[in-house]
């Protein structure tokens, strides 16, 4: 099994895009696997496009992944955004990760645009096929209950074929996508004792449908901070997750200390059946983002990724052990 970490961008701590961009450049040399952008089309805190931030990485970088984590399907139109995933991973030569879910029930994008989170499910079921038959080349004449569409295509198709398809959440609508349609699943903010019944219920739903999701394609991401329980920033994430039921005791969920304590937090998840990561770096700003950023690749990246040998706390690693392949989706 092949297991990768890349990194989570949520909210944008950097004062300008040219230290975005060098941080970018850091993730770029130091082996992270992929980056991850939230979605969030509505809100006070400065947070980046997912579309146009994989285009622009695209263009901006030759050997990282990225994707969306994850792209909220009922707010967008199927048809644009199969042909700018479609065009994203043709330029990007096929580092593209997309991954798609329906929203939460209090996301701020219902109210502002007016539309219902009642018809999500459906809306998104109608999508998903949209634009897998759209990857595919086909020419799609759908007349769906939300969506219509006579003879449409597009080109040029993307690099890879089919084209991955990441699902978020953990409902059972959730499952059953990843299980009929999806090619890997990418859990949502949930401790590892959540994730490991929602990868079950996935492998046995697959099986069901004749289909098997690939191990190395389940993911979950956590936020991590070299440093300690008492500062102010991880005492509020603290404060802040505990309050979400998918986590619970949010010591169970955040890695905070040392590369040990991270790469402990690493192993716990899988052991939950989890390969691919999406680490987000708890930072109090841009240049705190780097730093965490710069000793998650000098200590945690190379352990995982099989460059050295994890060893206790001291002691020296074995820089003889061979890099696991890279998952590309």
């Amino acid at each position: 099994m092949s297991v990768s970490i890349g990194l989570g961008l949520a909210q944008y701590p950097f004062a300008s895009s040219r230290k975005f961009w060098r941080w970018i450049e850091l993730c770029e040399g130091g082996d992270v696997d992929s980056i991850w952008q939230t979605d969030r089309l509505v809100s006070l805190q400065p947070m980046l496009e997912p579309m146009s931030l994989m285009a622009a990485l695209a263009g901006g970088t030759e050997r990282l992944q990225f994707g969306m984590n994850v792209v909220v399907l009922p707010v967008r139109d199927p048809l644009v955004l199969a042909k700018q995933c479609a065009t994203i991973d043709y330029l990007s030569e096929g580092r593209l990760l997309p991954a798609f879910g329906v929203g939460g029930d209090a996301i701020p994008e219902w109210r502002t645009t007016g539309r219902s989170p009642a018809t999500r499910g459906a809306r998104s079921d109608e999508m998903l096929e949209i634009m897998s038959r759209l990857w595919r080349g086909d020419e799609v004449t759908f007349a769906g209950e939300h969506f219509q569409y006579s003879g449409a295509r597009i080109s040029p198709l993307p690099i890879r074929q089919p084209l991955p398809l990441w699902i978020g959440g953990s409902s059972r609508a959730a499952i059953r996508r990843t299980a009929t349609l999806g090619t890997g699943w990418i859990s949502g903010v949930a401790s590892p004792d959540r994730v490991a019944p929602v990868v079950a219920a996935i492998k046995v739903a697959a099986t069901a449908a004749g289909r098997q999701i690939d191990e190395d394609h389940y993911g979950a991401g956590f936020p991590f901070r070299f440093g300690s329980w008492d500062e102010p920033i991880v005492e509020r994430s603290a404060t802040a997750m505990a309050r979400l039921p998918e986590v619970g005791d949010a010591r169970q969920f955040l890695a905070v200390g040392d590369e040990h304590d991270i790469l402990a937090r690493i192993a716990d998840y899988r052991a939950a059946g989890v390969s691919k990561f999406v680490m987000r770096p708890l930072a109090v700003d841009g240049a705190d983002f780097v730093e965490q950023t710069r000793r998650l690749i000098e200590t945690v990246i190379p352990v995982v990724h099989g460059e050295r040998t994890a060893t206790p706390a001291g002691q020296t690693g074995d820089p003889s052990r061979g890099r696991e392949p890279v998952n590309r989706g």
